[in-house]
């Protein structure tokens, strides 16, 4: 079987052949069928997220161990089942849950295995779906597409996910406008459920305008470009005083400042987008304001199970995909670098 693994940080993926695993316990081998390609993928190869300042988190430091193969975006084929694995059976298409914790601690016990400390991530910690064949550690982490497009539900195991969890953290996501920040893949996966929410309206910004012409056919009420001098005024402007609530998709030191200065009083700022950089914030009006500052994470596995449930009512949401050969890994990997990706991207090992 191929793979294409992170071998040295920094540097192009590596083409590696090995033979096909043999699932052991509870684990499920899966025929890659489609696989998403995920801006946080960047990082995992650079080896490193800027922290501002100068500063770096290593990967390495945080467990990842190399060589490992990216993708965790997956939907497979059930091909495969080690001997204490059950309710699933060969033939049967799944979408892998990937965000996987250590099974015991108290948020894993909680189901809230995306805020363990020492996670197994697929395509991650271990490997992912850059490979015509995948490893799942346990059935529970895999979920029925049915009849969906394997390479337009592979997306939701990251890109779905985690903008489900986002928005589900936005309290007056019915009754005011929610600014999302951002339109690439995960702006327009976020604008998209936000819609099947049942959402009050959105406001995208983004710096590209060909991302903000995709955000407006795509339902947006409005697009406000991010590099404009008075892109806060036109959000305050937009929002009848301030924004309830930013979902900021890119996490950079630029849109963490532009979030943060278009609250209300009492509004959210949270954060998902893993670009880098810091914000210097003064501590007084944090508390006078009643502002909040939230992280959010992936998702976890009931939330996973949620999304699902609301695909299997509403349909798939409607985000532009392009689907590439696998050999083409770098190559997407080198256009989303450049800005140049609309929508996602899906690798299909089945085609090359």
């Amino acid at each position: 079987m191929r793979m294409f693994q992170v071998c040295v940080c920094g540097e192009p993926l590596q083409l590696r052949e090995q033979p096909i695993p043999e699932p052991k316990g509870t684990e499920v081998l899966l025929k890659v069928l489609a696989a998403g390609v995920c801006h946080s993928d960047l990082h995992l190869a650079d080896g490193y997220f800027d922290l501002g300042g100068g500063k770096r988190l290593s990967l390495e430091d945080r467990g990842m161990k190399l060589p490992v193969t990216l993708g965790h975006e997956n939907v497979g084929e059930v091909v495969a089942l080690g001997p204490e694995a059950e309710g699933v059976k060969i033939g049967d298409r799944r979408l892998a849950h990937p965000w996987i914790g250590c099974g015991a601690c108290g948020p894993c016990r909680r189901g809230e295995e995306n805020l363990c400390r020492t996670m197994r991530s697929l395509g991650v910690f271990t490997n992912g779906g850059y490979a015509d064949y995948m490893i799942v550690p346990h059935p529970r982490y895999l979920f029925d597409i049915g009849n969906l497009d394997p390479t337009r539900a592979a997306p939701l195991a990251c890109s779905g996910v985690t903008t489900f969890g986002a928005l589900k953290k936005v309290t007056t996501l019915k009754t005011e406008p929610t600014v999302i920040i951002g339109a690439g893949g995960l702006g327009l996966m976020c604008l998209a459920l936000h819609n099947k929410m049942g959402g009050h309206s959105a406001i995208v910004v983004d710096i590209d305008p060909v991302k903000r012409e995709a955000a407006k056919k795509a339902g947006a009420t409005a697009v406000v470009d991010g590099g404009a001098a008075d892109a806060v005024q036109q959000i305050v402007d937009l929002t009848k005083g301030g924004a309830w609530a930013v979902i900021d998709l890119v996490g950079s030191s630029a849109t963490a400042r532009l979030g943060y200065d278009s609250l209300i009083k009492g509004g959210k700022y949270i954060i998902v987008g893993l670009f880098g950089g810091d914000l210097t914030v003064s501590l007084p009006p944090i508390p006078m304001r009643a502002l909040t500052i939230q992280g959010s994470y992936v998702g976890s596995l009931p939330e996973m199970a949620e999304l699902m449930d609301l695909v299997r009512r509403t349909g798939l949401p409607d985000v532009p995909i392009t689907t590439r050969p696998l050999k083409d890994v770098n190559a997407v990997h080198g256009e989303l670098r450049a800005g140049r990706v609309v929508g996602r991207v899906v690798l299909t090992p089945a085609t090359g």
